[in-house]
């Protein structure tokens, strides 16, 4: 496995200080090339998609405006209520507003710039274990998977919650390198804020980082007990402070928690945004199999095994995700018998721990799925890739390493073929141009061929043609509303003609102009951020995301009302289950309704 090829003569190479100093420049020319395709690749035209997913855009407007809003992660200034996660990455979006001006661009950049720290804090961890060919290679792959390309173009929580885990994971094998406890804490700290922004999703890298720490830190097995225990309480501190706060704070001065029964932050972790969207209920409402299995592209397609390969998750993420699989398993059994303290091996055990653990999560979860949540495999998959490819084709001089090498290659080929077939009238050319190169890849390799440069520069295409052709296409094609999909088969516009923002003109000018605490009440947060948005006021979210959370109640929208603080009722919000429903059947009862640019709306001032 890691068996060297030998040197050329040393006639023809140039002083050893000399070639030292070349290749660490080039290494650090090509990092920085790296880092500037990136940034082209997540920020070039980023504001054709407008807003992205209006629902957290809002949020950001709202925290633009206030502070409160901007910690509690409101959906309007005036804090009524929440959006159904946790705020840390609109404490990115919100300040970056609060900098630059509420925009689209500031909705959308944090989220791109995120992606370019993931991909170079990918690089510096894969360099310490295995070199900076590998670094390189992994963030490539990285920032070419089609939805990691599409969500660091986004505005969702997914952006924060990645770098954040490659945080994680980049401070773990700083710890196993002196088995150093600050690092393991720092590493904690990490899924504490990770946790923070998309709750218990955070939590599934733990299994390997813990484990990867259990078996190869230098040290004594109590001191590696002593070390993960002070990382759990780096986790329980830097998660639970804001917990704590929420809890504590007077529940009637700050805002409903968008997507609890109770108001409570800590249940929204356990239910909707937990056990719900494993085992479904709870709140988290049915998923993949639950809501049209296979055929519903939005959901994450049918459970099972094969759930990650199928059509909602596969374009997404399982271009390389055979090849890590392939890699992980002969990596483990080439260096079995290597000391306890191996890092490639343990390398090996954090970044395909995460793929395994993730990954089962992902394809067997019946609650609420989306196949954009696989972005949080990309990272790991590009790594794994990365590093047994490297120790591969060092010890591609031994037949089996060879063939495992060649597995890896042909899987990649074959199954890139396959995905870019299911969309046969999209560049029909490239899928048989990867065929071609796999192809001549596998014979080289199979039969031990010279050459090495050509044949790994061939490899490097057979593995990055298909996915970066679909994460180019992702970056060409505009992105909105909550399911968004990567590649060509996303075409969603930033919609033109009578409607702003999704809302009448005529309505958004009347909320333009008053002058109360909140514009206007709806029913639904995404009708509520549609008006949000296109007027610049506040608007009440009657309801939360679909209507059904018990914010603000008939008696307290009734006292609202009563103070003039609302001047607009506007139908035809989603949901109106629960209070939603109430508020509407009440104002109805209560106000004559006129009609704006075809939308129906109450003046609440005129009883």
């Amino acid at each position: 496995m890691t068996a060297t090829l030998a040197p050329a003569p040393t006639a023809a190479r140039a002083p050893e200080p000399q070639r030292k100093l070349k290749s660490k420049t080039l290494h650090r020319i090509a990092f920085l090339g790296l880092l500037a395709g990136t940034a082209v690749l997540y920020l070039w035209n980023l504001t054709a998609s407008g807003y992205g997913n209006e629902f957290y855009a809002a949020a950001t407007q709202a925290a633009s405006q206030s502070w409160k809003a901007l910690l509690f992660g409101s959906l309007d200034p005036g804090n009524t209520i929440t959006v159904d996660k946790p705020p840390a990455f609109l404490w990115v979006s919100g300040l970056f507003a609060k900098a630059f001006g509420f925009s689209s661009w500031a909705v959308l950049a944090p989220q791109a710039l995120e992606g370019v720290a993931a991909v170079g804090l990918l690089y510096a961890t894969i360099k310490r274990t295995s070199g900076p060919a590998a670094a390189l290679f992994a963030g490539a792959t990285f920032a070419l998977t089609p939805v990691a390309t599409l969500m660091f173009r986004f505005n969702l929580p997914d952006a924060l919650l990645v770098l954040l885990m490659v945080a994680a994971a980049y401070c773990t094998v700083r710890a196993l390198e002196k088995a150093s406890p600050l690092w393991l804490a720092l590493a904690g700290s990490a899924i504490g804020f990770a946790f923070l922004t998309k709750m218990l999703q955070a939590f599934l890298v733990l299994p390997a980082l813990a484990l990867a720490y259990l078996i190869a830190a230098p040290t004594s097995p109590l001191k590696r007990l002593l070390h993960l225990l002070g990382a759990g309480v780096a986790i329980v501190v830097s998660a639970g402070w804001f917990i704590a706060l929420v809890e504590l704070w007077p529940a009637d001065s700050r805002p409903y928690i968008g997507g609890s029964t109770n108001n409570s932050l800590w249940e929204l972790a356990i239910g909707y945004n937990g056990l719900g969207r494993i085992f479904g209920g709870s709140g988290g409402g049915p998923g993949g199999g639950g809501m049209g299995g296979n055929g519903n592209i939005g959901f994450g397609g049918e459970t099972g095994i094969g759930r990650l390969f199928g059509a909602s998750m596969g374009p997404e993420i399982s271009w390389l995700l055979p090849a890590a699989l392939i890699g992980l398993g002969a990596g483990l059994w080439f260096l079995r018998r290597a000391p306890r303290t191996d890092r490639t091996r343990a390398a090996l055990v954090v970044w395909g721990g995460w793929v395994l653990v993730s990954g089962a999560v992902f394809s067997f979860m019946s609650g609420i799925t989306h196949p954009y949540y696989t972005v949080a495999l990309a990272p790991a998959i590009a790594a794994v890739v990365g590093i047994a490819g490297r120790e591969l084709w060092r010890g591609r001089g031994h037949f089996p390493v060879r063939m495992a090498l060649t597995a890896m290659v042909a899987a990649t080929g074959v199954w890139g073929f396959i995905l870019l077939d299911r969309t046969p009238d999209w560049t029909p050319w490239l899928r048989w141009v990867l065929l071609a190169v796999t192809a001549l890849v596998v014979f080289a390799l199979v039969f031990g061929l010279n050459g090495r440069r050509w044949i790994a520069a061939a490899l490097v295409v057979t593995a990055l043609l298909g996915t970066s052709g679909y994460a180019f296409a992702t970056a060409s094609t505009t992105h909105s509303g909550s399911i968004p999909l990567s590649g060509p088969r996303s075409q969603q516009g930033a919609g033109t003609g009578m409607r702003e923002g999704g809302s009448s003109t005529e309505v958004v000018q009347l909320l333009k102009a008053t002058d109360t605490e909140w514009a206007a009440a709806t029913t639904g947060a995404q009708s509520a951020a549609s008006l949000q948005l296109a007027s610049g006021r506040s608007v009440i979210a009657i309801g939360g995301w679909n209507g059904s959370d018990p914010a603000p109640t008939l008696d307290e929208f009734k006292a609202l009302v009563a103070q003039g603080e609302v001047r607009y009722y506007v139908e035809g919000g989603g949901g109106g289950r629960g209070g939603g429903s109430e508020i509407a059947e009440w104002v109805a009862a209560t106000f004559q309704s006129t009609t704006a640019g075809g939308q129906t709306l109450y003046d609440l001032t005129t009883g």
